[in-house]
């Protein structure tokens, strides 16, 4: 399998990002809306498995179900789509990189959230209540038990578990980046994706999901949703745009860019000289 070293990935990201920033709004808005319910019907596909696994086998059942949720990101970024945990790190590392400004990222992630929610919330109603896939039995059961773990935690723990989730998305992102095939792009995918789900840790789109659809049952309101929303997109934000953004940036790009600027310098320096010595 053909893979790229880690600067190359970085230069790779930043022009995955500056394509991002500049998508028309409607592609933007389109592949944001696939990417939401290809999340949520990887959330789904835990459920339907998960929900009736003998309860003897703890927290190999949450394993399983962790190893099949990878299946909505792998759609996500092979067939195509735009997440918003993927682009806060490629998009603001973009922005490192002086590629595009930060307009265009707030603009970017704006409509990438607010159309990866209509995606998760179609599948969250549609599938989830009108089907009665998250509705009866077992399943809605499991479903109330997953969301009540999420609404519990309080904004710093959201906060903080939204850091690590988005730790290890943002870098499933950044090996998929790193492969040339589609088997590598999976596997690396597929590893920390697992491992975040089997963690426990919180995705803002998984939860645009899960947390709805318990709500379309008669659970939990619409006020606890939000109360969730919030610390988990910041700490999102701040795992990919942070701690796999900024690192490798300062790691592999910051460098690269300061002998540009030196070697521009010493270019530029002579040119001036000639021309001071003229006046």
């Amino acid at each position: 399998m053909g893979y790229y070293k880690p600067q190359e990935i970085a230069q790779y990201t930043v022009d995955a990002g500056y394509k991002k920033a500049n998508l028309k709004w409607t592609e933007s808005v389109i592949l944001g809306f696939q990417a939401g319910a290809f999340i949520a019907l990887g959330f789904l596909l835990y459920i339907r498995v998960t929900a009736n696994l003998p309860v003897e086998w703890g927290s190999f059942s949450s394993f399983i179900g962790a190893s099949l949720f990878p299946v909505g990101l792998i759609l996500t970024l092979i067939a195509g789509g735009e997440l918003l945990t993927g682009n806060m790190m490629a998009v603001p590392l973009a922005r490192l990189a002086k590629k595009i400004n930060s307009k265009q990222v707030l603009i970017n992630l704006t409509l990438i959230t607010i159309s990866n929610f209509l995606g998760a919330i179609f599948v969250a109603y549609f599938f989830g209540h009108i089907v009665g896939l998250t509705a009866q039995g077992p399943y809605l059961e499991t479903t109330i038990y997953l969301a009540e773990h999420k609404i519990d935690d309080s904004f710093l723990q959201a906060f903080v578990s939204g850091i690590g989730c988005n730790w290890l998305v943002a870098s499933a992102v950044w090996l998929s980046y790193g492969s040339k095939d589609i088997g590598g792009k999976v596997l690396g995918i597929w590893f920390p994706t697992m491992a975040f789900v089997a963690i426990g840790f919180q995705h803002v789109v998984a939860n645009m999901f899960l947390i709805p659809a318990a709500i379309f049952e008669g659970h939990f309101t619409w006020l606890q949703y939000i109360q969730n929303f919030v610390p988990v997109l910041l700490g999102n934000a701040v795992g990919g745009g942070l701690f796999v953004a900024g690192i490798y940036w300062a790691a592999y790009l910051r460098q690269q860019e300061s002998k540009e600027t030196t070697q521009k310098n010493v270019i530029e320096s002579p040119v001036s000289l000639v021309r001071d010595g003229n006046r």
